[in-house]
């Protein structure tokens, strides 16, 4: 059981194996009991070993388990070995230690991911060996659409399970847009009495004549988001949330008709938009709207520890503004050029506004049109060329080009394809993604902080039609992030795929509703349903 998935840095074979046993005891050193007390509970609920606490190093000989750091190694970086000694993990923090449990995990086979012991007599053991293994990046990600189709609480944390398991680190909460508004803000109570539910939805792109006439919605508490950041740091994820600004907002200006632009149309007449596409509905560049984003992300930095905070700033369409004399007096009384210098301004507010608080704005990268806010880090997603530019100008980058590592683009050219989005990204082309631009030197390079893949949830109604777009691609672009691969075109994917089908069972161990190699089951599919799929290969940008 030693085809990993992502990749190690290095396996050494040895002969025997270490066999855990019911006298068999996991030894937690200082700094570790999280993790001890985490793989404890994972395995006990699994193999139904009871794996009691050891006391000291020396309970781990032989048949136990040793979880220990070493400040030798890096902070993501671990050592894991397998003899006649035991089992011990070492890392250079606990999140190495963590993720060294993760690879212990998938050494003890699939039905170390169920939820329950299939047979309480089984052998469980691990092959003699010694893993060194180091993260490429610091940022592994993956964003989560909640706004478009609400994923209930359980389901959010069932993904920070799948991301650990897949050793991502950032998880990126995509909590507002014009379809809804998912986190409950107490100074504003409409935004999720009103913000949080649409009285229908369209079923498929926004060309389908179809639609589901049910309500759509849901939110998290204040509560619910503590537990969720919790939960994923418990996992060593870090929970980036992101409050989408001044496009994609139709859902707060519904609630909250005065930060629309009044001069223009009717706010009090709109509603939660119940459709896709860039909507044109876009926050009005007042002294009033700034002062309730910045009681928004008041409360936001309650909830969210996280260094970085995302700001959104992409697809905001500028007409409206164009049309605006509220708009027009401000672009004159800040003596600015055009509409996007307004939003460079309206993102540049908040740039600052959250580093006086100690925390860096992320953005789309649209942030770079009219000027690069000072500090801002760019998620580069429109392809390559926005993250070479911030790059380029000293800003670190988060690498998600759509081309690449967009998931809810269709995963083949077959009719069987539910819903197909834009062009073909299949498992391999996620395989050979490179999220470091050939074109930067190395000194900009450093300026890539890692590569994120995305889920947007327009087409996704369900957690099950997530799993379908998400899985096993997911797994691909986990080892693009964790692993030091060779270039794109030299990358062994058949030695992949071959590991890849020792981790399909452990996807349904887990429940995962993934694409199965040979094309969608029956119930996968969506007959009938408009996609908007695309001819080729994606241009490349």
């Amino acid at each position: 059981m030693t085809e990993l998935i992502p990749q190690p840095g290095s396996v050494a074979a040895g002969s025997g194996e270490v066999r855990l046993t019911k006298r068999s005891k996991l030894y937690a050193g200082d700094a570790t009991e999280g993790v001890g007390s985490w793989l404890r509970t994972a395995l006990q609920q699994a193999t139904g070993l009871p794996l009691h606490e050891g006391r000291e190093l020396d309970d781990a000989c032989d048949d136990g388990i040793g979880l220990q750091l070493d400040p030798a190694l890096g902070p993501e970086e671990y050592r894991l070995v397998s003899d006649s000694n035991g089992i011990f993990i070492e890392g250079g923090s606990p999140a190495g230690v963590f993720w060294g449990a993760q690879t212990l995990r998938q050494l003890l086979g699939p039905d170390a991911y169920r939820r329950a012991p299939l047979d309480r007599d089984r052998t469980w053991a691990v092959p003699h060996l010694t893993i060194q293994d180091t993260p490429r990046f610091g940022w592994r990600g993956l964003m989560l659409d909640v706004a478009r189709h609400f994923m209930p609480k359980e389901g959010v944390l069932r993904y920070l399970d799948l991301m650990a398991a897949h050793k991502l680190n950032v998880f990126h909460f995509h909590l507002t847009d014009d379809q809804g508004w998912r986190v409950e803000i107490e100074r504003y109570p409409k935004l999720t009495e009103i913000g949080s539910w649409r009285a229908r939805t369209k079923f498929g792109h926004r060309a389908s004549p179809l639609w589901d006439d049910k309500p759509h919605g849901g939110y998290y508490t204040r509560d619910d988001i503590r537990e969720i950041v919790a939960y994923a740091a418990e996992r060593h994820i870090t929970v980036v949330p992101e409050i989408d600004v001044p496009g994609h907002s139709q859902a707060a200006i519904a609630a909250y008709p005065e930060l629309g632009n009044t001069d223009v149309i009717d706010t009090n007449s709109l509603s939660v938009w119940d459709t896709w596409g860039i909507n044109p509905n876009v926050l009005a560049p007042t002294d009033n709207t700034l002062r309730f984003y910045e009681g928004v992300f008041e409360e936001l930095l309650e909830l969210f520890p996280s260094e970085f905070i995302h700001v959104g700033g992409d697809e905001c369409l500028k007409d409206q503004w164009k049309q605006s004399a509220t708009a027009q007096a401000r672009i004159e009384e800040l003596g600015l050029s055009d509409e996007d210098e307004l939003q460079s301004w309206f993102i540049g507010h908040f740039d600052k506004w959250l580093s006086a608080r100690g925390r860096r704005l992320v953005g789309w990268d649209e942030i770079l049109e009219g000027g690069l806010a000072d500090g801002a880090v760019v998620s580069s997603w429109r392809g390559y060329e926005g993250g070479i530019t911030a790059a380029r100008a000293g800003h670190d980058v988060v690498m998600c080009p759509e081309q690449h590592v967009y998931l809810d683009w269709r995963q083949a050219p077959g009719e069987d394809e539910p819903v197909p989005i834009a062009h073909v990204r299949t498992l391999e082309d996620v395989y050979r993604f490179e999220p470091v631009p050939e074109q930067l030197g190395e000194d900009e390079a450093r300026h890539v902080l890692g590569a994120q893949a995305n889920v947007w949830t327009e087409v996704m109604e369900d957690h099950a039609r997530v799993d379908y777009q998400t899985f096993p691609r997911l797994a691909a672009f986990a080892e693009v992030a964790w692993s030091a691969l060779p270039a794109p075109a030299e990358r062994d994917f058949a030695d992949f795929e071959r590991r890849m089908a020792a981790h399909y069972p452990r996807l349904d161990a887990l429940g995962v509703a993934y694409r199965p190699p040979t094309g969608p089951l029956p119930w996968q599919r969506r007959p009938g349903v408009l996609g908007r799929p695309k001819d080729g290969p994606p241009p490349n940008a």
